[in-house]
């Protein structure tokens, strides 16, 4: 029998959408949660194994610990801005479990292995990149030294084992939807813009865009992109249509779920037949015919990455597409009735006072169903961080959230403050929601939507009430600077007094 293991998506921050499964950990506007996607995986390797979502199924740093005492190995997937927290919780699990084996994985701990190890006696081992294989070898009774892609204490120096080779036959990987059928409950997870109750996945790993801020290729997944065979995940989508028949979407949480045209097609046409809704992330550069292929085979909706509305700033952060072919392809989406979902972005390299009224004003004139604004994050190991640190744009206490795990501006330029891209997010908001036709569309959607009417007003209030609190922060900032870090430090000695 393997090591008795625990899989660890940790809490965190109320609503933060954080770990195993976020692209950008950060409380949301409005309480979202992603599947541990990462975990899951390994989660489904090895016998008598658990994976616990402690966010989304509200268990407490407390409980946590308790539940821990159970285990002989817990693998914590970590992110740089909870990353804190977990070692306080990783800290107080070894306290209460003296013989339990601790390893580390994730973005942050892949760039940062040493770092991470020295600020945290607690972690026996971190994994770096894709941690599948390496986490249940280990399991199994594997000695370090014999396990690549993992770092560790040997007399007092960490070591480095080489890098494990990238995944490449991603079919032998277990079913996602067999370890959250046995281990979570799908009525749990919710992101506004999708229908609920949703269940996500992967269909392929990888992205080969060069965007220098995206945390995942660069940190986690890479960039070679490798795809299940369309066989396997049709099989895998039957099934989950049977565990849930309840469940009214599915999404699949590529990075790039569309960037290969003949994939697509042949995948839609063995999602067809199904007769499921699904929905996916895209690329603006996506043809008309394969977005047609996508709505007959009962695709839904699309998260999309404009990013911004500038030019300039998209070549400087290699989008690798240019507005006039978002344009485009957001005209398509309309015609083919297919729903959009878009993220920008605030503070990427060359941001001024004028591309941010461009970038919302350009949002505006795609008049998409809904929209993500986030404030750029330099996460370590990536392009864009490399460039804020050389350049000297990191703002010094250089935090990506607050006390309660909302989004700060970490960057600022010349002419342009951190805390006025911060102002400009809420106010994007505002231009963009409280337009006439934003508030028809909404209002209409309620009126019509019976079953989303309860949803809807939920949502509505934690949006105003977020909205409140943080035009209250902006504001307060802009008396006192270091008012964010006197709080963030008090809710800090909180965390630790709780676990």
């Amino acid at each position: 029998m393997p090591l008795k293991t625990l899989f660890l998506n940790p809490p965190s921050f109320e609503n933060y959408d954080g770990g195993a499964g976020s692209r950008w950990p950060a409380t949301r506007e409005i309480e979202s949660y992603w599947y541990p996607v990462w975990l899951a995986y390994p989660a489904g390797m090895l016998e008598g194994a658990r994976l616990l979502d402690a966010p989304s199924h509200y268990i407490s740093g407390e409980q946590t610990v308790k539940i821990a005492q159970d285990y002989e190995f817990l693998v914590l997937f970590t992110s740089t801005p909870g990353f804190p927290g977990d070692i306080r919780l990783a800290n107080a699990i070894k306290q209460a479990n003296p013989s339990i084996k601790i390893a580390f994985v994730g973005p942050h701990v892949s760039v940062l292995p040493e770092k991470s190890l020295r600020e945290c006696a607690a972690i026996d081992f971190v994994c770096r990149k894709e941690f599948d294989y390496a986490v249940t070898d280990y399991a199994r009774g594997r000695a370090l030294d014999q396990i690549a892609g993992v770092s560790y204490f040997q007399d007092g120096l960490v070591v480095h084992n080489p890098d494990a080779p990238q995944i490449q036959n991603l079919d032998a990987l277990p079913h996602v939807t067999d370890v959250y059928r046995r281990d979570l409950d799908v009525t749990r997870y919710n992101v506004p813009f999708l229908l609920h109750p949703y269940v996500s996945l992967y269909t392929t790993r990888g992205c080969p865009a060069q965007c220098t801020f995206c945390l995942w290729p660069q940190t986690l997944s890479g960039h070679p992109w490798r795809k299940r065979s369309s066989d396997d995940v049709a099989q895998e989508m039957a099934k989950a249509k049977q565990y849930w028949p309840h469940v009214k979407e599915f999404f699949f949480d590529d990075d790039t779920f569309n960037i290969q045209k003949a994939r697509t097609i042949e995948l839609c046409a063995k999602l067809k037949p199904l007769g499921l809704t699904w929905s996916c992330t895209s690329r603006v550069t996506t043809d008309f015919e394969t977005l047609k292929a996508m709505k007959e085979a009962g695709c839904r909706l699309l998260i999309v990455g404009y990013e911004s509305g500038d030019q300039q700033i998209l070549k400087n952060i290699k989008k690798g597409a240019t507005s006039e072919r978002a344009r485009q392809f957001t005209k398509d989406c309309h015609k083919l009735g297919l729903v959009i979902h878009g993220d920008f972005i605030l503070g990427l390299p060359g941001e001024t006072r004028q591309t941010i009224n461009n970038t919302i004003a350009f949002a505006k004139e795609l008049d998409v169903e809904t929209i993500q604004v986030s404030v750029a994050h330099a996460y370590p190991g990536t392009e864009l961080y490399d460039y804020a640190v050389k350049n000297g744009f990191m703002v010094s206490e250089n935090k990506m959230v607050d006390e309660a795990g909302h989004q700060l501006a970490h960057i600022e330029y010349p002419g342009l403050a951190a805390d006025e891209i911060l102002a400009a997010v809420h106010r994007f908001y505002d231009e963009y929601y409280f337009r006439p036709k934003a508030v028809f569309r909404i209002l209409r959607k309620a009126a019509f939507k019976t079953s989303e009417r309860k949803r809807l007003y939920k949502e509505a209030k934690t949006f105003l009430k977020v909205r409140a609190m943080r035009n209250r922060l902006v504001k307060e900032k802009a008396r006192n600077p270091n008012h964010g870090a006197a709080q963030a430090e008090t809710a800090a000695k909180a965390w630790e007094q709780t676990v």
